[in-house]
């Protein structure tokens, strides 16, 4: 095979094994949370960052546009889970009493969720592999 349709077979593995996962994940949180995909994955970048990011920040950690993000935390807003204001050249967003609330309870069911469709399918020494393989492809890291 050439390495061209190695590359190709690569992809559509990773590809398919990130979507398969995923959406197991996905299915099993909205199930026990409630919280969509994207509420969820807002939710838990306030949470890792303390509670409190601007609103671009939010956008970029998650690579969204601003319009769809607007829109969601205008929804989210609405189920008190943040807040948002004015500060200088931009928004802030608040992690909310409620939204505190539901990422606690949610993180338990995330996790039992990662171990049951990512990690009980791999050996300790593969997990610890596929981190760095994926700590690498995230800092650009070509070795």
């Amino acid at each position: 095979m050439s390495t061209q349709g190695q590359a190709t077979e690569l992809w559509l593995l990773w590809k398919r094994a990130y979507e398969t996962t995923r959406a197991a994940i996905i299915a099993d949180m909205t199930t026990a949370s409630g919280l969509s995909e994207s509420e969820l994955s807002v939710l838990v970048c306030l949470h890792e960052s303390g509670g409190v990011l601007r609103q671009n920040a939010i956008a970029t950690a998650l690579g969204w546009d601003r319009t769809r993000l607007s829109h969601l935390l205008t929804r989210m807003e609405k189920r008190d889970y943040v807040a948002r204001g004015k500060v200088a050249n931009g928004v802030e967003v608040t992690l909310r009493p409620a939204g505190r609330r539901t990422i606690d309870a949610s993180v338990p069911a995330l996790e039992a969720s990662t171990r049951r469709h990512l990690l009980d399918r791999l050996d300790p020494d593969d997990a610890t592999v596929l981190k760095e393989i994926v700590e690498r492809l995230l800092s650009g890291d070509s070795r």
